[in-house]
């Protein structure tokens, strides 16, 4: 008898007698197999050299391997807003907007208005705070109040000086309105102009979908001494606010959030959720303001995308060339853009 392989071994008290376990095969009869017939079936290399007949056995194939760990696929939250009519009404959900036109087409929507109802929207305030107006940027957890439009009223304008003492802004859906009106000046005099006033028309003329740049230039080209009219729309207001004559302090004007998660709305592109940096922050405070001094306008949506054009930008030629790719209309004087790219590398080099 040959040598038995033993791979398992056990004892059992049965009847005083110990039984052993063994790998021995053994076939149909019960006789036991010798080693060569326990092998696998297939042909032996002896066999396949005499025999190219005999058709070769495939080794076993490897158990299949998991597949490699990946990221978690996590759905991307859909931002969701909470609005109100500024007047008054009850709380309305909006999303899926990437603009503002967009914007308040769903505000439109929730509330059953047209969009062109609409003058411009506040974050967080129901009064006509213009350091509160929704431009590029809202805050993720920001409640919109929508300004619609109230009273028409026409007001007669003669010009004493070269400056109206207006600073005019736009909701970026075709309605141009006043942010800031200088003490002292030629409209501060007239208490029926107020803030959040939307300029419809200059003698007659609409300009309904100008942009305010475009309207600041033709209230400067009126000639001295000379009358003309403005028709205003004003905001529709609630019972409290009512002979209000809103006025913003200079002093935060434009005033961003450091640090705080915002959704970028782009006139072209999606939406992008980012956060503001220090620097972002101060650079578009001084455009915006070089915005004022050399074209009567306020506009942080505009003055952030100067900042995002010109602070990767080595020279000021690299600078004007990137700022008249994205905003060419403007045309904006060589003067105003060398101060632009001052104010930006003294932002960034620590120097304000």
């Amino acid at each position: 008898m040959g040598t038995i392989d033993l791979f398992f071994l056990e004892k059992m008290q049965e009847s005083g007698n110990v039984t052993w376990f063994s790998n021995t095969r053994h076939d149909q009869n019960g006789d036991p197999m010798s080693p060569q017939e326990t092998k696998p079936a297939g042909a032996t290399e002896h066999q396949k050299a005499h025999n190219p007949n005999v058709e070769p056995s495939a080794p076993p194939l490897p158990p299949p391997s998991p597949p490699p760990p990946g990221p978690p696929d996590y759905p991307r939250p859909r931002l969701i807003f909470h609005t109100q009519l500024a007047h008054g009404s009850p709380t309305g959900r909006i999303h899926g907007f990437t603009n503002v036109k967009e914007l308040y087409a769903k505000i439109a929507e929730v509330f059953n208005i047209s969009p062109s109802e609409i003058l411009f929207c506040t974050l967080n305030s129901h009064k006509v705070d213009m350091q509160k107006l929704l431009g590029g940027q809202i805050g993720l957890e920001d409640f919109i109040f929508a300004h619609v439009r109230g009273e028409t009223k026409e007001v007669e304008v003669t010009k004493t000086e070269d400056a109206l003492g207006l600073t005019i802004t736009d909701n970026g859906a075709g309605y141009a309105f006043i942010k800031r009106i200088k003490e002292g000046s030629t409209i501060d005099r007239l208490k029926t102009v107020c803030v959040g006033d939307h300029i419809e028309a200059i003698n007659d003329q609409s300009i309904v979908g100008c942009r305010h740049y475009e309207v600041a230039k033709m209230l400067k080209e009126q000639p001295r001494g000379t009358p003309f009219t403005l028709r205003l729309v004003e905001p529709k207001k609630a019972f409290d606010m009512i002979g209000m004559r809103t006025k913003a302090p200079k002093s935060s004007e434009g005033k961003m959030v450091n640090g705080k998660e915002t959704l970028r709305l782009r006139s072209k592109g999606a939406a992008t959720v980012q956060e503001v940096n220090e620097f972002e922050e101060q650079a578009t405070k001084k455009v915006d303001d070089l915005l004022e001094s050399y074209m009567g306008i306020r506009d942080v949506e505009l003055a952030t995308t100067i900042v995002e054009a010109g602070k990767d930008k080595k020279n000021p030629d690299d600078f004007a060339e990137a700022l008249d790719s994205v905003l060419g209309d403007f045309a904006f004087p060589d003067v105003f853009l060398f101060d632009v790219w001052g104010a930006i590398g003294d932002v960034k080099n620590g120097r304000i």
